[in-house]
């Protein structure tokens, strides 16, 4: 989707890869963006939103959002323009990303979790959309759903309810399952604050959890690339892409030919077993008209959190089928998405 990001006036020298695609943005963005609206008889100027992502490239949200704006008439370079900053796993990244965009000039930042959180502690003044959150309460992110107040709105995406429920559809997928493992970055709190609800779902489908708290990039490839595979049945993804424990997932999963449940069909293409999740594309839909909304003056604090609309089950057969796993036509048949039919 390089259109997004595009711009043929703009030169650029690209440094490290997670900063070339945003940095081309800023350099245009200081120029064309100085605020939000302008005087009558004045072509206004587009307004910079600011995303933040710690994935690797452009994600569905934030293509969601780019979709959902130009459905509701706006053009993108002459009404808006997205500068996304990939930070490739590395949450850590976050404030200091915040606090570029907000020095050139956003008029409005979006992020999930923790880059709302991070983006929270740079700007109480700045609207910021939600693209995802699972726990906005409870994280602090807003006061309520129905009363945000501050300077955060937007869509939670239920990831904490629907962690639970992954873990159920693999327990289909696989009647014998007994032993799963959930590996996580230790220092994301809203993964944190799922943990109760994973090991309740666990304890009540008769599963042995076996839980891998992890904080370096280092730890997460060491105790996943040396997982054996009569160790677990089967391995629960986090929703978090922070310290490429997804990738080592994949890596391992396909390795030792170990079941897997995702948090996003994105794994699953390349892969995965199954996902189960909020459809994102369509979350981002849904964030685009919070901006409309924030665009033509309403505040954030009035504007109530919304939740995800559609979600979708996608299933693997191909990779069913690699791992010797015949999956009950009646889960098949619930799927939303089935890949190597």
């Amino acid at each position: 989707m390089r259109h997004l990001y595009h711009n043929p006036r703009c030169s650029w020298t690209p440094r490290r890869l997670r900063h070339a695609i945003f940095g081309f943005i800023l350099v245009c963005v200081s120029e064309a963006v100085t605020g939000v609206g302008a005087s009558e008889g004045q072509r206004a100027a587009p307004i910079l939103i600011g995303a933040l992502t710690d994935s690797w490239g452009p994600t569905p949200g934030i293509i969601g959002l780019r979709d959902g704006l130009v459905d509701l008439g706006y053009r993108e370079n002459e009404h808006f323009m997205i500068g996304v900053r990939f930070t490739q796993g590395d949450q850590t990244e976050f404030p200091a990303a915040a606090r570029q965009l907000v020095e050139r000039g956003a008029g409005i930042l979006v992020g999930s979790d923790n880059a709302a959180k991070a983006a929270q502690m740079v700007t109480d003044r700045i609207p910021i959309i939600l693209l995802g959150a699972s726990d906005p309460v409870g994280v602090g992110l807003v006061r309520s759903f129905a009363r945000p107040g501050g300077n955060i709105t937007g869509v939670a995406d239920l990831r904490g309810e629907l962690a639970p429920k992954r873990l159920e559809i693999l327990r289909q997928l696989i009647p014998g399952l007994k032993r799963v493992l959930f590996p996580y970055n230790a220092g994301d709190p809203s993964t944190a604050s799922q943990l109760n609800e994973i090991r309740d779902a666990a304890r009540r489908l008769g599963i042995s959890l076996v839980e891998r708290p992890l904080r370096t990039q280092q730890e997460a490839q060491a105790a996943l690339t040396g997982l054996g595979k009569v160790e677990v049945d089967g391995i629960l993804s986090p929703r978090s892409v922070a310290l490429n424990i997804l990738g080592f997932i994949r890596e391992v999963a396909a390795q030792r030919a170990i079941p897997t449940m995702f948090a996003d069909p994105f794994d699953v293409e390349r892969g995965g077993l199954a996902s189960y999740s909020a459809n994102h594309y369509h979350v981002g839909r849904q964030a685009a008209r919070f901006v409309d909304r924030i665009i033509k003056g309403a505040r954030p604090a009035d504007l109530p959190v919304e939740q995800p609309t559609t979600f979708e089950l996608v299933i693997n057969l191909k990779t069913a089928k690699t791992l010797g796993i015949t999956i009950p036509p009646s889960v098949v048949l619930r799927a939303d998405r089935v890949i190597g039919e």
